[in-house]
């Protein structure tokens, strides 16, 4: 829900995109229309001072009408042929000339108006204009994605596989076009403009009442911490969800609002490090990000303890060097610059030079980490450490989408692809936002007790993930409950199938939510009550039979009670048997 920020709001103010269109057009049309109706206004003109003949042979002149009636139907090749009396031969003179001139002044037209159809401020006038209507007659709630690059594509489609919309803005039109070539079950309107000027987020629906939050996606920090700065000065309390690799960005995002920052490299040292610890805990974790589908991976590699090799030594490296730090692991940096950094082994060199990666000594190494922004200097990197120490655990850092085969060929341990890691935890804090609230929290509750967790998904959702839903147990979304769950109602009679109360529904409660305090799978005899929130996993047709047991007072009745109740009301008069009374 969105909540006041501590900001005025205020409006974007737009010009009118009607009328940029129409002005263009005017703008390219004027001198064609203006030889076109000179060259009408001669031939007219003429024609009244050249004189005719009646039938009697007696000399005659055309009026301004009947002249202006005959160029008409002349210039616009009709050709009716009604004439008051026959053309003298100066007449027909006059008219043939002007015949020419009328198609001269018609092909220059026509040529104009082709022209400025095919111009690119034309086209782009006309594209903003269809945009921006379709974005103002939108009544669905959707989301204002910002960069359609990698990122935005896989998160496109995860989110147009739960139903919801988006309005897309990017600055290559490359990544817009895409938008008519992927297939979507609803239309995605896209725009190609700046980002970085607010006047195209108020465009692309900022404002739109039915705009649900910001998702900015784009490769440039900057233009990541504009939008977030607009959307919380625009509209204050939006939900924004803005990716960055810069902590001083992430800083400066912070100072407005509390938007959700998400930072891959950040993500892929923590991961390392829950992986190192707690493998059964990020194999739960990895499994129940990828989506309903998604098949549970299969146990990897764990990461290897001892001494780590890191080559590079930017952002991205000082992140996953600091995680590996406060793992207890030793870390040798190589680096080109890699300056001074207290209780480090700092190795100043080119790497893919054999005598610095010698330096770092890899046969007693444990892990091993390419870390550069150049893929090709990465993959060499990683073919050359193994061919050092075959047994080494190998991460890598792949930063452009086409180098994806050459990794999957070197068999990466540890991968990470950024776009990919932050389409996934967005994706996890949009779809169910109890879901990254769980993710966040399970990790403290170790080893054990997530090995347990996978055993029971697997026992009730099989192989494949199901869905992952989250129920709100109040009387107005739960009617059918109402008689029973101001006095509580056991987790495990909820449960109950609706067809056969003696068996459980395929759902494994993840976590319960109550007054700001979460339990995390809380068991079946854990009593929920009014205001509770639950989030679930299970089968697909798992929460449409919990919503009839929570929706149809009948099916409750019998699912927490054991007691039949016709559904008719006029049955359950004559039977006697009357629904349990929330009196």
């Amino acid at each position: 829900m969105e909540k006041p920020g501590p900001y005025r709001r205020t409006r974007i103010a737009r010009p009118a995109e009607s009328s940029s269109t129409v002005f263009l057009v005017l703008r390219r049309m004027r001198a064609p229309l203006i030889v076109l109706i000179l060259i009408f206004a001669i031939s007219v003109f003429g024609l009244t001072l050249i004189p005719g003949q009646d039938d009697a042979g007696n000399p005659v002149h055309m009026g301004f009408f009947d002249a202006f009636y005959f160029m008409s139907y002349t210039a616009t090749t009709i050709g009716y042929g009604e004439i008051p009396h026959p053309f003298t031969g100066a007449q027909r003179l006059w008219v043939t000339a002007t015949i020419y001139l009328t198609v001269i002044g018609w092909a220059y037209a026509i040529g104009s108006l082709l022209a400025a159809l095919r111009d690119r401020a034309f086209r782009e006038a006309l594209s903003l204009r269809r945009f921006t209507g379709t974005v103002k007659r939108m009544r669905e709630p959707f989301l204002l994605v910002v960069g359609y690059g990698q990122t935005g594509q896989l998160l496109g489609h995860a989110l147009d596989a739960m139903g919801r919309r988006m309005v897309v803005v990017d600055n290559l039109p490359e990544h817009v076009d895409t938008l008519d070539i992927d297939q979507y079950n609803s239309d995605v309107p896209g725009l190609v403009a700046d980002a970085a000027n607010p006047h195209t987020l108020g465009v692309a629906g900022l404002e739109h009442p039915a705009c649900e939050g910001v998702v900015a996606l784009t490769d440039n920090d900057e233009t990541n911490l504009v939008v977030a700065m607009t959307a919380a000065l625009i509209r204050p309390g939006l939900p924004v969800i803005a990716r960055t690799v810069s902590p001083a960005i992430e800083h400066r995002m912070r100072a407005f609002g509390s938007p959700t920052v998400v930072n891959p490299f950040d993500r892929y040292g923590d991961h390392l490090r829950l992986a190192l610890h707690a493998p059964s805990a990020y194999l739960l974790m990895s499994w129940l990000v990828r989506g309903e589908g998604a098949e549970m991976p299969s146990p990897s590699r764990p990461p290897a303890t001892g001494r780590w090799v890191v080559c590079g030594f930017g952002r991205f490296g000082r992140k996953l060097t600091a995680d590996l730090r406060a793992a207890d692991l030793g870390v040798t940096v190589i680096d080109l610059r890699p300056g001074a950094e207290p209780g480090l082994t700092m190795i100043e060199g080119d790497a893919s030079v054999p005598s610095v990666l010698a330096e770092a000594d890899l046969a007693t190494a444990a892990g091993f980490v390419a870390g550069t922004d150049n893929d090709a200097t990465n993959l060499s990197l990683v073919a050359a450490a193994r061919k050092e120490n075959p047994a080494l655990f190998i991460g890598a850092r792949q930063n452009r989408p086409v180098s994806a085969p050459l990794f999957a060929a070197l068999e990466i341990d540890w991968l990470l692809v950024p776009s990919e890691m932050a389409a996934r935890e967005i994706y996890a804090r949009l779809s169910t936002p109890l879901l990254w609230r769980f993710l966040q929290e399970m990790s403290e509750l170790g080893e054990r007790w997530a090995a347990d967790t996978l055993d029971r998904m697997q026992a009730y959702c099989g192989m494949r993930l199901g869905p992952v839903w989250k129920v709100n147990l109040t009387e107005r979304e739960a009617p059918g409950l109402r008689p029973w769950l101001s006095a509580g109602i056991a987790l495990g009679d909820l449960l109950r199938s609706p067809s056969d109360r003696a068996e459980r529904l395929d759902a494994v409660p993840l976590m319960l939510l109550r007054d700001g305090r979460t339990v995390l799978r809380p068991d079946d005899d854990v009593t929920v009550t009014t205001g509770d929130q639950l989030l679930l996993v299970g089968r697909g047709y798992t929460p449409r039979a919990l919503l009839d047991t929570m929706t149809n007072r009948v099916v409750a009745e019998y699912v927490l009670t054991g007691r039949h109740v016709p559904a008719g009301w006029v049955a359950q008069r004559v039977t006697g048997r009357i629904p349990t009374s929330s009196d």
